[in-house]
């Protein structure tokens, strides 16, 4: 019989758990919170001190009869839910259900599933937090007052179903205001002049920099003809060449934002697919002889600090792979977020001996990708800078300069692991010079003249909103993934090729935000509620004064809207076809899964299509169809017949409109990190990208 039970949110991260503790210990998972403020209304009694009003989650009574039952079983009670406010919380009313001493020694914490950091943990149980707890309940609450007020008005005036959030609201914002910048923006025409020149035979690419020992932007085509009416032959002077060593320092271990960011670039993971991802990893997987264990530490977290234990394991790794030159010398100053709460370790291996290779085949590829990532991103942070040597050289003919740059690798240091993402997903490239020396001549060989146009600030990938949202003090890292979630699902914004556009029915609800809760929408006053949650958080504000100061105003705020908001109609947009089944016209509706078309004379004909995009190309398989672009549940683009289920061809892969020259069967886009690649779907034949 145990002596011990153990709680834990989950049945993975039980089962881990479980294999460390021994028989002494019974260890069950909770399913996350079993208390919380009822669906049916705000559950927050502002008459007394905004008192929640917990009830038992439905569905839940089961799973707290059969911990109950097992907790009069044993002597002693551990709870062990998850490193963070979240945890402590769910710790909290776990303790209230089961009758447990919130200030004895229940509380168990551990930033890593492994059998030292369990061992640890269990050795030095505390009682629960309640100043983490506070900042977790100031948040439900403050989020509950917020959305169970201004959600029904919307409902009531604009249109069933919306939703309105601190976090959610500013994020709708910022994309709508990044749409304004491109819808205002005036292109400014610009030219460029590159170069082509020999040297001993080698030849390198130079541009245009400057006239008369000035830098010089071209703004114009006459400006570009004064430029080459200036240059008298072919020759020109090498007149200055500059070598420089630089060196490169490794990025630091990833963060909550940082992995969501690297993983979109790297593995074209949305952020919610890294979240679940990350947390089977941290939870643990079963790697054969060893069982199930934790892979990497918390996953939710702001910092870039790794222990001691972590720091030298890399270091023994790095000097025995690659030699002992290729370790960091002194001490690497981590550079944290001014907002950074640094609660936990960044998210790392919990073993850097895990290499990934020797444990892919117990990963799924999804696990293998993310664990490859977060493992290489660790082990490169302790590694020594990369070392360039850099060269610049300025050529001039009649007072014409033209700017020619390289680099290549000196020492790799810490590149030959791992190299940061970029967001317009280029990779990088050495850029040879020949040994160019000063006084010396080269020639021109063509001069090639540029049209170019500024381009508008680009619109937001999931990972440059995170980004710009932790700069911006918005949200934490557990709220990042939740908040792109809702608000695509409230459809106040949609993906269109990765990139959010706003939605009609997003600018219509945040213009009504904007006029009635303009505080909501105030980045400084959203970004001051966050720090005011981190004070709560270390014990010092009161949470119950924190929730009131902003009630008193918002609660007066929302009267007036109450009273002077207006009703607003979204009439539905017209397709431009006929219903075929009553002849009413066909209108676009917005769904679950998005766009679809229905029958404007709903309900009466319940008739509905899917919006579908002709490609220009016949159908391969019954020759009688053509190919449509259409759209999964999930929003991912596939192409099929028109003629389906007649006819069932379907492709991932956009088929183009001329035959493979090889075979004459089906031609197909493939995107692939080089580019769009062209392949038959047949035989080998394939078209690199240029």
């Amino acid at each position: 019989m145990a002596d011990y039970l153990v709680i834990v949110e989950s049945p993975a991260k039980a089962k881990t758990i479980g294999k460390y503790l021994g028989k002494k210990y019974i260890v069950k998972a909770s399913m996350g919170h079993v208390r919380d403020l009822p669906k049916s209304q705000t559950g927050v009694d502002v008459e007394h001190n905004y008192a929640p009003k917990y009830i038992t989650i439905r569905g839940k009574g089961p799973v707290l009869k059969e911990l109950k039952t097992a907790a009069k079983k044993v002597k002693k009670i551990y709870l062990a839910a998850d490193p963070d406010r979240e945890g402590e919380a769910i710790a909290w009313h776990l303790a209230y259900s089961l009758g447990i001493d919130a200030d004895s020694e229940c509380r168990v914490v551990f930033n890593e599933i492994t059998k030292s950091a369990i061992k640890d943990a269990f050795k030095d149980p505390r009682p629960i937090n309640m100043d983490l707890v506070d900042a977790q309940q100031a948040r439900r609450v403050l989020d509950r007052l917020v959305g169970y007020n201004i959600s029904p008005l919307l409902w009531k005036k604009v249109k069933k179903g919306l939703s309105a959030g601190r976090v959610q609201s500013i994020a709708v914002k910022m994309i709508i205001d990044r749409e304004k910048e491109i819808k205002e923006f005036v292109p400014k025409e610009y030219w460029s002049i590159d170069g082509s020149f020999t040297y001993n035979k080698e030849t390198f690419e130079a541009k245009f920099y400057g006239m008369d020992g000035k830098k010089r932007e071209l703004g114009s085509k006459e400006e570009v003809d004064e430029v080459l009416s200036r240059l008298k032959g072919s020759e020109f002077s090498i007149k200055k060449v500059t070598k420089k060593e630089r060196k490169r320092n490794p990025v630091q271990p990833f963060t909550t934002s940082s992995l969501q960011q690297e993983a979109a670039r790297k593995l074209n993971f949305r952020a919610k697919k890294t979240m679940m991802v990350a947390q089977q990893l941290y939870e643990g997987v079963d790697i054969g002889k060893e069982g199930t264990i934790g892979l990497i530490t918390y996953m939710r977290t702001d910092s870039t600090r790794i222990s001691n234990t972590a720091k030298e394991g890399a270091k023994a790794y790095i000097e025995e792979k690659f030699g002992e030159e290729y370790t960091r010398k002194g001490k690497r100053a981590d550079k944290q977020n001014n907002n950074a709460q640094d609660a936990h370790e960044a998210i790392r291996p919990t073993s850097v001996e895990k290499d990934p290779k020797g444990i892919k085949q117990y990963l799924s590829r999804d696990q293998y990708r993310l664990y490859k990532l977060i493992w290489e991103r660790l082990v490169a942070s302790e590694m020594a800078p990369a070392v360039m040597d850099t060269m610049s050289v300025d050529l001039e003919n009649n007072g014409v300069t033209f700017r020619a740059n390289g680099s290549k690798i000196k020492f790799p240091g810490f590149m030959k692991v791992y190299i940061e993402g970029r967001d317009d997903g280029k990779k990088e490239k050495e850029k040879f010079l020949p040994d160019l020396k000063e006084g010396e001549t080269v020639q021109k060989q063509k001069l090639q003249e540029n049209q170019h146009f500024t381009q508008p600030p680009p619109r937001y990938t999931e990972a440059r909103l995170v980004k710009t949202m932790e700069e911006m003090g918005i949200g934490r890292p557990s709220t990042y993934a939740p908040t792109l979630d809702t608000i695509q699902r409230r459809n106040y914004v949609a993906l269109e090729d990765k990139r959010f556009i706003p939605t009609e029915l997003g600018e219509i609800v945040l213009e009504l935000m904007a006029e009635f809760f303009p505080e909501i929408l105030d980045v400084e006053f959203t970004a001051k509620m966050e720090n005011d949650l981190d004070y709560i958080e270390e014990g010092r504000q009161n949470w119950i004064q924190i929730i009131d100061e902003f009630y008193q105003g918002f609660e007066k705020r929302l009267k007036v809207a109450e009273e002077e908001m207006k009703e607003v109609e979204i009439r539905d947009e017209p397709v431009g076809e006929d219903c075929e089944k009553c002849g009413s016209p066909m209108v676009y509706k917005m769904g679950r899964y998005g766009k679809f078309m229905a029958c404007s004379n709903f309900p009466d004909c319940r008739n509905t299509k899917a919006i579908v995009k002709e490609i220009g190309v016949k159908c391969p398989k019954c020759k009688e169809g053509n190919i449509v672009e259409r759209k999964s549940k999930k929003q991912r683009k596939f192409y099929g017949c028109d003629r389906y289920p007649e006819c069932d061809f379907v492709s991932w892969d956009k088929p183009i409109a001329r035959p493979c020259p090889k075979c004459s069967s089906l031609l197909v886009e493939k995107r692939t990190k080089k580019g769009v690649t062209v392949q038959c779907t047949e035989c080998d034949y394939k078209e690199e990208p240029n």
